[in-house]
């Protein structure tokens, strides 16, 4: 036992082994009964921290365990400087990994959350993907940058030279990040998400999704339109999916010639028309001018919906039901039409003696 070996003696490595095989069975103990109760926990939870906090445990704490439990055993023995200082960078390296790999996680679940409760659904979720791949690139970033400055070097000269490239990397490449920082103006303002119908100007389509960079638009006509974000947010857009109701304005012209009875009945028999269809609201009927060839009618309602082939339903019932009412009651619909006036040209001087010819 007091044999030396490479500066330690016999009994010290089997006291380490002893050591480092006692942890592990202590961590597997750990796993084995705390993990289990804590996931017939969360089975039985409707909330999801606690599925949070048991992936946070399995993540980043039980490698954790298994490390140290190697690491304090080892540094029980006499160790070269370059093994002693081998094991620290091993150590300081999972550490920043772990880490940075747990508030990814959290970042990743809490913004979960937050989309679930506003009811984002699958778009946001969808969309959210690319602000947790923003996010994680910087936190590796910051947590290199701490890995490096741990190691002994000087990050400020590192951070000066990468500064100065910066900048000229940020004036080359403006458009992308100003379409970057519109992409999170997206994500949490919210003016759109995929699967609304908007217009843009004279472009017009249902958003297919939305990028990092740029968001797609399927137009009505087939072909796909892609808007760079900063364009979106630049323009007068106009969303038909938040529309809550459609107000329809409408004319029509019934002929000169109609009895002023049934002209007086034209406004029941549009309402009639309009109340009778789901998910519409009268708003008012008026005889609104005289025309050129016809007495004007002007039609004021509401469809309850955004469904455009909704909509066009109820405005083909609506007008046959028209159409109908005035066939019944013998009121025609006007149309442009002209009268000519033909005098013989023998008489066109003769005096007037009442007589029509």
């Amino acid at each position: 036992m007091e044999t030396v070996i490479f500066e330690n003696t016999l009994r010290s490595y089997l006291i380490v082994l002893g050591v480092v095989a006692l942890g592990i069975l202590a961590v597997k103990w750990f796993k084995r009964f705390l993990l289990s109760g804590l996931t017939r926990i969360v089975k039985k939870s409707d909330t999801t921290f606690d599925d949070f906090l048991l992936q946070g445990i399995s993540h980043a704490i039980l490698p954790l365990l298994y490390f140290g439990v190697c690491y304090f055993a080892l540094n029980s023995l006499t160790l070269p400087d370059w093994l002693h200082r081998a094991l620290d960078i091993a150590g300081m390296f999972l550490w920043t990994f772990l880490v940075t790999r747990l508030v990814i996680f959290s970042i990743h679940y809490f913004l979960g959350n937050y989309l679930k409760r506003r009811g984002r659904g699958d778009s946001g979720i969808q969309q959210m993907k690319g602000i947790v791949m923003i996010l994680s690139a910087l936190l590796w970033i910051i947590a290199i940058l701490f890995f490096i400055s741990n190691l002994g070097y000087n990050v400020a000269t590192l951070l000066t030279g990468l500064g100065i490239g910066g900048i000229a990397i940020a004036l080359a490449t403006q458009n992308i990040i100003a379409d970057l920082f519109n992409y999170f103006v997206l994500f949490f303002d919210r003016p759109f998400e995929v699967g609304d119908f908007v217009v843009v100007e004279d472009k017009s389509g249902t958003i297919e999704s939305i990028g990092v960079k740029t968001t797609r638009i399927r137009a009505l006509t087939g072909e796909q339109l892609v808007f760079s974000n900063t364009d979106l947010t630049n323009s007068r857009l106009h969303n038909f999916k938040r529309m809550q109701r459609r107000r329809i304005v409408f004319t029509l012209g019934v002929t000169y010639d109609i009895p002023k009875e049934k002209l007086v009945k034209i406004p029941q028999i549009i309402r009639e028309a309009i109340t009778t269809q789901s998910d519409t609201l009268f708003d008012r009927a008026h005889f609104l001018a005289y025309g050129d060839f016809s007495l004007i009618f002007e039609v004021v309602y509401f469809v309850l919906t955004d469904d455009f082939n909704k909509y066009m339903d109820i405005n083909q019932s609506m007008n046959l039901h028209i159409f109908e009412a005035f066939q019944a009651e013998g009121i025609e619909f006007a149309y442009p039409t002209q009268s000519l006036i033909v005098r013989n040209p023998s008489t066109a001087n003769e005096p007037d003696t009442g007589v029509n010819h």
